[in-house]
């Protein structure tokens, strides 16, 4: 498991390079925009709204004595937590949106490492963006379910450091997994890339680390996080096609 993390890790190492050598900015453009839209909405909602969720949650204290202090740390809890949900749906928002688009990019890495190697599905962009969504949507449920029990864990203290580490992840797995897809959608049906990225599990986390850490960077991290992170998945995902091949 720690081994496939690092492969995962490193294969970001040859994604610009690879980049540029196969000119893919120019499919990258329609995603940057889609990725810095999500997130530009999903600021402007933690920022509307933050009022609404925590006056809600300062409804529960009953006493008046210390009631605006509550009202104020309920604000804050409120932005908090619809940019932590706002972040886990983020990934999977962009990624289903730009699934015509990195298809190609990942048919074409294919191309290059692997020649007349892999015989693959003819898919159109409308099979691309519902698998895309199907995807996506099954991963967001799923990371939902895992994730809110560890975002209230994260508040209770030392407890709560173990919490965010599993937080990150779990995100991280899910990130992976969404990158991975866009190969995976040209050699498997939707049930067999369910199971192959479960049997790959260390590779798609890797990917998924550099892929959440990316985020953290102000403005450059959602404009390159996808094309970095895609093309790192590509190659990793194609060495495990091959391999199995084998």
């Amino acid at each position: 498991m720690i081994k496939a993390m690092l492969n995962g890790l490193l294969a970001y190492k040859d994604a610009l390079p690879l980049i540029s050598k196969l000119n893919l900015w120019k499919y990258f453009a329609v995603p940057m925009l889609i990725s810095f839209i999500t997130a530009l909405s999903i600021g402007f909602s933690a920022y509307g709204f933050s009022d609404d969720l925590g006056g809600l949650i300062s409804s529960l204290w009953i006493w008046e004595w210390g009631a605006s202090t509550i009202r104020t740390i309920s604000d804050i809890a409120g932005a908090l937590l619809i940019i932590a949900l706002g972040f886990i749906a983020y990934k999977h928002i962009v990624m289903a949106l730009s699934a015509p688009f990195m298809s190609p990019v990942s048919e074409k890495i294919e191309a290059h490492l692997y020649a007349n190697v892999h015989q693959h599905r003819n898919t159109s962009n409308a099979s691309q963006l519902l698998r895309g969504l199907k995807i996506n949507l099954r991963n967001l449920a799923w990371e939902l379910l895992l994730s809110i029990p560890f975002l209230l864990l994260s508040l209770i203290p030392v407890v709560g450091v173990l919490a965010t580490a599993s937080l990150f992840l779990i995100q991280a797995y899910y990130a992976g997994f969404g990158n991975m897809d866009y190969t995976l959608e040209r050699h498997f049906s939707y049930r067999e890339s369910i199971n192959f990225v479960k049997a790959h599990r260390g590779f798609a986390t890797g990917n998924g680390i550099i892929f959440m850490l990316f985020l953290l960077i102000p403005f450059v991290g959602i404009i390159l996080v996808l094309p970095i992170s895609v093309t790192a998945a590509s190659t990793t995902t194609l060495q495990l096609l091959k391999k199995q091949s084998l």
